[in-house]
């Protein structure tokens, strides 16, 4: 059980099933001692069940690594805190927080509810920014206490948050935040020896299962495997990574990339008469490249590639 991680403490939300199961599996591979978080709930965030967790601390065990698991909800403030409070309380330490944990409640826009935007928001986003937030504060203890830090937030966005996909505002939504929460989060905290970083998965799990058509040949299968999401999310939380911070990347079974941020494109001088603009705007948007698709790619047709955590 030596590697990589050997001797981290890295917390993972979501890690009872699909991607997030991987990454603790992963991480206690090589040689991490994982907080298994998981509230055991529906896609749909519904419900509760510790005993998701319960069996990857089983499995990680049985490789003889060391687990705990963990049934808070992420986006609870107090929870969040007792899961991070549970790492340090078990192990003396914490040096990493994987924010995995997601929901699903797809809707057109127009057919929208309040409570199935203010769910996934809730989870995603408040349950990215409360478990960093208690970590980012104990790291700021330790830095401030003269301590060596050599922390790692991994977060998760969507290829539907930062390219965007049809039906999934309000998940978009927060996916995109979380991107925006990754790269100015790395800005603070890098002062207390952190790096901040995302994935964007394309995976096929019980989240993305529905929202494209099925892989037909084993050669798709394996391209849309859960576990080819770990290894950069294991390096990421490594001493190795301690030069990367505010990046997102795009990991798959086909590929693995960076995804490049939001820059200016072509520009004009300041316009203070309406009426003017339209001749400027058709200008300005001629020479400007096209939103990217699903697929990452500029002015090319929308696909529908899998996005879910």
């Amino acid at each position: 059980m030596t590697g990589l991680c050997e001797g981290r403490v890295v917390i993972v939300t979501g890690a009872g099933r699909g991607i997030g199961r991987e990454h603790a599996l992963s991480l206690a591979r090589h040689g991490a001692k994982v907080v298994v978080n998981d509230l055991g709930g529906a896609v749909d965030g519904s419900g509760g069940d510790l005993s998701p967790a319960g069996q990857v601390v089983a499995e990680i065990t049985e490789m003889g690594g060391e687990a705990v698991a963990n049934g808070e909800s992420v986006s609870d403030w107090e929870g969040a805190k007792r899961m991070v409070d549970q790492a340090i309380d078990t192990w003396g330490r914490l040096d990493g927080l994987v924010n995995n944990a997601g929901i699903l409640r797809d809707r057109m826009l127009a057919n929208m509810s309040e409570e199935e935007w203010d769910a996934v928001i809730d989870v995603h986003l408040k349950g990215t920014f409360a478990p960093a937030r208690h970590a980012a504060a104990y790291w700021r203890e330790q830095s401030k206490a003269g301590k060596e830090v050599s922390g790692r937030i991994v977060n998760t966005t969507s290829v539907s948050g930062i390219y965007g996909n049809i039906g999934q505002t309000n998940y978009g939504a927060a996916k995109a935040g979380i991107a925006s929460f990754t790269n100015i989060a790395a800005l603070e905290l890098a002062r207390y020896g952190v790096t901040v970083n995302a994935v964007a998965p394309v995976a096929l799990t019980r989240m993305t299962e529905g929202l494209g058509p099925a892989p037909e040949t084993d050669e798709d299968r394996e391209a849309q495997a859960p576990r080819w999401i770990a290894p950069i999310v294991t390096w990421l939380c490594s001493e190795e990574a301690a030069g990367v911070t505010g990046r997102v990347f795009e990991a798959s079974g086909r590929f693995l990339a960076v995804a490049e941020p939001w820059v200016r494109g072509p520009s004009i001088d300041p316009i203070d008469d309406p009426t003017l603009l339209g001749a400027a705007v058709e200008g300005l948007l001629a020479e400007a490249r096209g939103n990217t698709g699903m697929n990452g790619v500029t002015g090319g047709p929308p696909q529908n590639l899998l996005g879910g955590s």
